[in-house]
Parts: C-alpha cells; sequence; structure tokens
C-alpha cells in the first residue's frame, strides 16, 4: 500500500480553501510517487502589480527536514488567520506580493528523504559547478541516486522540482523590481543561521552591500536576534545550489534587486535537549517533542514578519551611491578578510 500524502500538503490545501479570494493559487507541476501524483502548490497572497515588491518563502526542499516546510506554512496559517480583521495587514498587502511554495519535495516529505523521489538532492540540481574543492559526497555527487546529495546524471534537465521552483521564482520574483527569498531548512549545527550566496564560489555576491545593510537593520530592530548571517560558502563549497542558479539568473537585473537567503535552523540543539532522538532518522532534523516545535514555529515568525516589512520598505534602507560601496566595505571587512 503506498504512503499517504504528507500531511503538510493537506494543510496546506485546507489553507488555500480558508483563504479564499484573498490567494492566488498556482499548479506548477505534478511529482510521481510510486505510481500517486502528487501536486507542486504556490500561494500568492498581495498586490501582483509587477512594479511592487515581493517576498518568497519556499520550505520542504529536502523531505527529512519537516520543521522548514512546517514554519513556512504556519506562518501562511498566521496571514490567513488575520486576512479578515488585521487592517495593517491589509495595507501592507496592497504595496507588496508574498508567495509562497512550502512544499517544494512533497515525494520526498511523504517518504522521509532528503532526496525526490528519483533520489535526487533537489539543493544540488542545479546546472551550476562549483569553483573549488567541495566536501567529498556532501558536495554533491553523480556516482549514484542510492547515495546522498546525488546531484542527477549529468547533462540531464533539472528535475521538476527544482525546474518549477525556479519558474515560480523567476515570474513572481525576478520580474519585480525588488524582491527577497527565505528558503527554510534545518540541520547545521546548534545555531540558527541565515546563508546567502554564493555555495559555488568564495567569491562575494553581487547583492553583497545590500545583504549587510538588512543585516544591520535587523540587528538594530531585533537586537537580541539568534541568528547568525554569513555566506554560505564560509562553511563550505557545493554544486548545484539552486540559489547561486537564480542569482546567475538575475544578474542582468538592477544591482541588488533579488535577495535569495537560507534558513537553517540549528537541529543540534534539539538533540541535545533529547538525546532519544539519535535513534530516528528525522530526529537529526526536526523537533520531535510537540512543545518543541511549538516553539521553533512561534521562535521564526518575528523573522518572517521582519522580511515582510523590510521587503515592502526596501527603498529606505537599500544603499545607494556612496553608501553602496560603503556597505560592500564593511561587508568584505566583516565576511571575507583573510
Amino acid at each position: 500500500m503506498p504512503a499517504p500524502s504528507p500531511a503538510a500538503l493537506l494543510r496546506l490545501e485546507e489553507l488555500l480553501a480558508a483563504a479564499g479570494g484573498a490567494a492566488r493559487h498556482r499548479l506548477l507541476g505534478w511529482v510521481d510517487d510510486g505510481g500517486e501524483r502528487l501536486p507542486l502548490h504556490a500561494i500568492l497572497l498581495g498586490n501582483p502589480d509587477p512594479g511592487l515588491p515581493a517576498l518568497g518563502f519556499f520550505g520542504g526542499v529536502h523531505g527529512l527536514e519537516r520543521i522548514g516546510a512546517e514554519a513556512v506554512i504556519a506562518y501562511l496559517h498566521s496571514l490567513v488567520a488575520r486576512l479578515g480583521w488585521d487592517r495593517g495587514l491589509q495595507h501592507q498587502l496592497d504595496h507588496l506580493q508574498l508567495v509562497f511554495m512550502p512544499l517544494v519535495n512533497p515525494g520526498g516529505l511523504r517518504r522521509g528523504t532528503r532526496a525526490n523521489p528519483r533520489g535526487v538532492d533537489l539543493m544540488r540540481n542545479a546546472p551550476v559547478e562549483a569553483q573549488g574543492p567541495v566536501p567529498f559526497l556532501v558536495g554533491g555527487q553523480r556516482f549514484s541516486p542510492g547515495l546522498p546529495w546525488y546531484r542527477g546524471a549529468a547533462g540531464a534537465a533539472m528535475e521538476v522540482e527544482s525546474a518549477a521552483l525556479c519558474e515560480l521564482v523567476e515570474a513572481e520574483l525576478l520580474s519585480r523590481p525588488f524582491a527577497l527569498a527565505l528558503d527554510c531548512h534545518s540541520g547545521f549545527g546548534s545555531r540558527d543561521r541565515l546563508w546567502f550566496p554564493h555555495a559555488h564560489t568564495p567569491e562575494p555576491m553581487a547583492p553583497l552591500p545590500e545583504v549587510h545593510a538588512l543585516g544591520r537593520i535587523l540587528a538594530q530592530s531585533h537586537p537580541h536576534h539568534r541568528y547568525v548571517l554569513e555566506p554560505q560558502s564560509r562553511q563550505y563549497l557545493a554544486h548545484g545550489d539552486l540559489w547561486d542558479h537564480l542569482l546567475l539568473r538575475a544578474a542582468g537585473r538592477p544591482p541588488g534587486s533579488f535577495l535569495p537567503l537560507t534558513l537553517e535552523m540549528g537541529s543540534w540543539l534539539w538533540v541535545r535537549k533529547n538525546p532519544r532522538q539519535l535513534f530516528r532518522r528525522d530526529g537529526l532534523f526536526n523537533p520531535m517533542i510537540a512543545h518543541r516545535q511549538q516553539r521553533v514555529l512561534r521562535r521564526h515568525l518575528g523573522l518572517f514578519d521582519f522580511l515582510a516589512r523590510a521587503t515592502q520598505s526596501h527603498a529606505a534602507w537599500c544603499p545607494q551611491g556612496a553608501a553602496r560601496e560603503q556597505e560592500r566595505a564593511l561587508a568584505l571587512a566583516r565576511w571575507y578578510a583573510a
């Protein structure tokens, strides 16, 4: 008997129904998982005017990391529940588009695997080659889909899930004058980290001044936040990163108009508090006790709300001219000094 569809997929469809006409739905494609077809949903809230900024939330790229999908769905649930009465939210959505793809890898979520049903790690699947040494296997491999971090066959098209994410970003984010994206993951250390590209090279990305300015206003408005903001390349290099690929696709856009971020929730802290999780495959990546999961979901709502406000108000903090060069100098000293 095939496994049931992931519970998160059912919750997402319930939220779509609850939002009614306030939400726009895009069916991006279908994933075949052992004979069952699973949908790739995107939900859009706010103003579709392409002249306004946009913010995208993504989760479930790795099916084993359920908490990322659940965090995005929790934020979407909060918004949908407030649509009917929150005048501040209504005003915000008049000046902003929010894009949600919480279940990028529904087959992996259904199976409880990092990869999709074809054995491909979606975050190693883009046509981007690392420019430097990558860690064995972890940085992406083409030996076998039976091993973790499989990139897919050389020269093959991207997986349907990867291609759907890229199509959504290009259509709904890269078409805007300014856009942010947040991709939610778990499993790296005991600190919550906000990574930005590049993953394929240690060279700084073009919108480095903007991400440094974003970090500055985050620290000013949330002085006790728990996030470590840093380039992913500071930890390791990898082939096939989807956000590197999309940032390269945005190279023709105005400087600093697209900022992709990855939230890496520090799952080792959950394991330390509940060592029995070590004996479960998903225990390394998700809080297994209900009150801890609820605490995690609450904790990141403040970050999500901050990013929505920052996106809407991007003209007030994005540096221009000499200020942009100053932010770049500060960023280079902070993250790239020898």
